[in-house]
């Protein structure tokens, strides 16, 4: 959460917590005279990229968007930001609109106003990279194995796509019609423009030798056995397409429904327009948000055909002509959730989109009763206010109230459909792995995404990123390497030297102590990013003035105007506010150039690295014959990138 108005002040102070007077800076360097330490200029992850579940450097492109990174040669920038995201993450487009964004949530700029608009720049990656035609870089040469990989969904094409950059073929098992899984079948189009998703997986497509067979179930079309002789590892990505049953009596009716079916019916066309006026949705995460609010858009038709059950048309068992289709009216929906608003998993602004369009939010409830009428077909939804014994919600007695419904949709989380595929079945519907994402006992399987804990649609596409790594060893007979503390994509300064024609010089063995004047060593550097993910107490927050954010343009309707609105709602950012935006970042852990430490050395030890020899992470540096260890450069740098410890 953003800090408060209330708070704002405590943002701003000159000192650190647990000071409380001013010191003299001229008392600061007096005492510094006879400090040993100096500074050394040491590289931390920030929490937004710790947050990241697919493990993108998100500082690495925001450097790039707001022109602290420049590219090599002529590569323009927009480019260059587009191929350091997609070094983690393949779906910056689609991304950039759906992800509920955990890196916002962990962004240290959320202690001085407000978060950095992190999706709303990817998504401007994304979509500029579209519209611009930028691909990847040609695969590398085969290296003659072949995966399976049973689901295309964001973790499966993210396998394929991490899998072919490291020279294996794949083949994609899956069974709908389109590739896509959840973003295809599972999001409305108004989020996931179907064009843009389309074009993402098509790029990914291009670097070939990723091979598509679709509309066939492993397990029922093809037998695991089969696909195990013909390829030399597998990668289970087969979701959770199931949706969990409410547990309470009478939750087996016939109008009774998942989530997952309901947007998967919408998602296919087969359900248009809904012969029902009241729906209730139990659930409080996006997918329920998506429920609601596909149900406020359908809106609902006035029928006297008794055929015509709400169910029947979720299966797609009933056609309305346009005619009909155009006299709808909008359905009174409502969305109940066992927690408070503001602490229900969706994302808060979906949230607030789903009130302005008119569903009504019941929180701090618990279903307890589907109220039947004597055909057996739910009539209500009988709900209880609820308390919680440490994490089990309890209802309270004599708090009981009944909800009216003619369709009721539990969207309270999602199951794996293990069909045919039994023996891979921890006997909850779901695979196990381990840290590799191997699945322990079946030698060359591994598996990633939901079926292993339903999450994010990100973190089956980080899951896919590290499988990938860990298929490459398994197939060139490797032990896994031991991932690092910090498992994300980190800004790595060997590699920007290298990319600028500034690589170190090759090390001849014979000094041992020393390295300040020497080639072979970059001057005073230390990189922790594997190890530390950086907290906004390192920072000094003082340096950075209130600076709101650059929002995108959202059309969210209101109640009056949501009936058949499908328009997408986010439109992206201009270029300016784009940068504008990347400019808010506080680049936590690395130097953003700012010349702070430069211009308040009183010493003039700390001095800027020629040009010539400069690069990202390689902007100061510090003369030791003339630093008396005074502490001031560790003291204003906002970043956090200085830390007094040469000497210790």
């Amino acid at each position: 959460m953003a800090t408060s108005s209330e708070d704002m002040k405590l943002t701003f102070r000159k000192f650190r917590d647990g000071d409380h007077e001013r010191r003299d800076w001229k008392e600061a360097i007096f005492e510094g005279d006879h400090s040993h330490k100096c500074p050394v200029y040491v590289h931390r992850t920030p929490p937004c990229q710790g947050s990241c579940p697919a493990g993108e450097d998100i500082r690495g492109w925001l450097q790039i968007v707001r022109g602290i990174e420049k590219p090599a040669g002529d590569m323009s920038w927009q480019e260059y930001a587009f191929r350091r995201a997609t070094d983690a993450n393949p779906f910056p487009s689609v991304m950039g609109r759906v992800c509920p964004a955990p890196c916002e949530s962990g962004c240290n700029r959320n202690e001085v106003e407000d978060f950095v608009g992190i999706n709303s720049v990817e998504q401007y990656i994304g979509d500029t990279a579209l519209d611009e035609g930028f691909t990847y870089d040609p695969a590398p040469a085969l290296s003659g194995k072949k995966v399976a990989i049973i689901g295309g969904g964001p973790g499966g094409m993210s396998a394929a796509y991490h899998l072919r950059r490291r020279g294996h073929a794949s083949t994609i098992f899956d069974d709908h019609e389109e590739l896509g899984g959840m973003m295809m079948y599972g999001i409305p189009e108004y989020r996931v423009p179907r064009d843009r998703l389309r074009a993402e997986m098509n790029r990914i497509l291009a670097l070939g030798d990723i091979d598509l067979r679709l509309n066939t179930r492993v397990g029922k079309d093809v037998s695991m056995e089969d696909v195990e002789k013909e390829f030399d590892a597998v990668v289970w990505a087969v979701g959770c397409q199931t949706g969990r049953p409410l547990p309470v009596p009478g939750a087996n009716a016939p109008n009774c429904i998942a989530g997952v079916q309901f947007l998967s019916a919408f998602n296919t066309g087969r359900l248009k327009v809904l012969p029902t006026d009241k729906i209730v949705c139990v659930g409080g995460g996006d997918t329920s948000i998506d429920v609601v609010s596909v149900a406020r858009r359908l809106g609902k038709i006035e029928t006297d055909n008794p055929v015509d059950n709400p169910e029947d048309a979720i299966h797609g068992y009933v056609a309305h002509d346009s005619a009909t289709a155009a006299v709808r009216t909008g359905a009174e929906v409502t969305l109940t959730s066992l927690f408070a608003k503001e602490k229900m998993t969706a994302a808060e602004h979906e949230v607030q989109d789903a009130l302005r369009e008119g569903v009504t939010i019941l929180d701090g409830v618990i279903p307890v009763e589907v109220v039947l009428n004597d055909k057996g077909r739910a009539t209500g939804l009988k709900m209880a206010k609820c308390e919680f014994e440490g994490n089990t919600p309890k209802p309270i007695d004599g708090t009981e109230f009944v909800l009216e419904a003619n369709l009721i949709i539990s969207a309270i989380g999602q199951g794996g459909d293990l069909t045919g595929l039994e023996a891979l079945d921890n006997g909850r519907g779901f695979i196990n792995s381990d840290k590799f994402y191997q699945v322990p006992g079946n030698e060359g399987h591994f598996v990633i995404g939901d079926i292993i804990r339903p999450h994010l649609l990100t973190t089956a596409i980080g899951h896919g990123r590290i499988a990938a790594d860990s298929i490459d060893h398994y197939l060139r007979h490797e032990e896994p390497i031991k991932r690092p503390r910090v498992d994300v994509h980190h800004f790595n300064l060997l590699g920007k030297l290298k990319e600028t024609g500034l690589t170190p010089e090759d090390y001849s063995g014979e000094q041992l102590r020393g390295t300040s004047d020497s080639r072979f060593a970059v001057h005073n550097y230390e990189d922790r990013s594997a190890h530390e993910i950086i907290s906004h107490e390192k920072l000094f927050k003082g340096h950075f003035p209130f600076t709101p954010r650059n929002r995108r343009q959202e059309h969210g309707p209101d109640a009056s105007e949501v009936i058949g609105h499908f328009e997408e709602r986010m439109k992206s950012l201009s270029t300016e506010d784009a940068q504008a935006e990347a400019k808010r970042c506080m680049s936590c852990g690395m130097c953003f150039e700012c010349d702070n430490c430069v211009i308040y050395c009183p010493q003039t030890a700390v001095y800027r690295v020629p040009k010539k020899e400069s690069a990202t992470g390689r902007y100061v540096a510090t003369d030791y014959a003339k630093c008396i260890g005074c502490h001031i450069c560790a003291e204003v740098c906002p970043t956090g990138y200085i830390d007094m410890a040469m000497g210790e």
